[in-house]
């Protein structure tokens, strides 16, 4: 059976992956980028970190992969022209392309929505080139940090550690990746951490406004009702918190992340 999205593709989660850039989410494999160079973007969505790439390996080549249809249609429509760029619909563990065939294969944001994830980074290690680079990073829900505190948002993250499960996935990915590439066949591994920090009130009506829909309105929502895990006056509770913790002055969120780089 194919793995579960836990997030789904609603609006409230795109905007979010629209946000993303290789500044903000790969600044740890940027120096390792060199040009001329063939990347692979596993998980590419819609294409944000992956038009970055292509903007930085000059005279090389990336292709950005995901496995919905849908998600790949809009990536090409707004990047397709982009020079060295393409996208393809995929699957992470069984990826279409011969052995050795990219100097780097990224992952952001992927593993921890695997029931796999070993055999996954198995089939991205199949497909780099000797000596090419892995590059993985997955945030760690059970250490993000919120202020001020609030029952609903620590109810929050236990629904969300409870979905996760019942998909299979791992919501506290960060913490496991250095040993998942590991036991994925890699032995020269550089493990590092960053975070993501929303505090202004810019960036917390952003963060709290999106998962304020998303609790409502995303897979997270729809799938949480469809097993029992909760009802739908408690998901507006929650909501509300979100709502309710963005216009706070002294409020913070802070999401870290677990990266990897690793070499074939």
């Amino acid at each position: 059976m194919a793995d579960r999205y836990t997030h789904g593709h609603h609006p409230s989660v795109l905007a979010s992956h629209q946000w993303r850039s290789a500044e903000n989410s790969a600044r740890y494999l940027l120096d390792h980028l060199t040009e001329g160079a063939s990347l692979l973007d596993v998980g590419c969505g819609p294409g944000n970190i992956t038009v970055d790439f292509a903007q930085r390996v000059g005279g090389g080549s990336v292709i950005g992969l995901d496995r919905s249809a849908e998600v790949i249609t809009a990536a090409r429509s707004q990047y397709g022209a982009t020079t060295g760029l393409s996208f393809v619909v995929g699957d992470v563990y069984h990826l279409e392309f011969s052995d050795e065939k990219f100097d780097v294969v990224h992952a952001h944001q992927v593993l921890q929505h695997l029931s796999r994830p070993v055999a996954a980074i198995e089939e991205m290690r199949r497909v780099l080139r000797p000596g090419g680079v892995l590059a993985v990073r997955d945030a760690d829900y059970g250490a993000f940090a919120w202020a001020p505190s609030d029952p609903l948002l620590d109810r929050w993250r236990e629904l969300y550690h409870a979905l996760t499960r019942r998909n299979g996935a791992e919501a506290d990915a960060g913490r496991h990746l250095k040993s998942w590439v590991l036991r994925g066949g890699f032995s020269d591994v550089t493990t590092t951490s960053s975070t993501w920090t929303y505090e202004s009130l810019d960036e917390r009506q952003w963060w709290g406004g999106l998962w304020a829909e998303r609790a409502v309105s995303s897979d997270f929502a729809h799938q949480s009702l469809e097993y029992g895990l909760t009802n739908e006056g408690e998901l507006n509770e929650i909501a509300a918190a979100f709502r309710r913790w963005a216009l706070r002055e002294d409020a913070i969120f802070v999401i870290p992340h677990v990266e990897v780089l690793a070499r074939r």
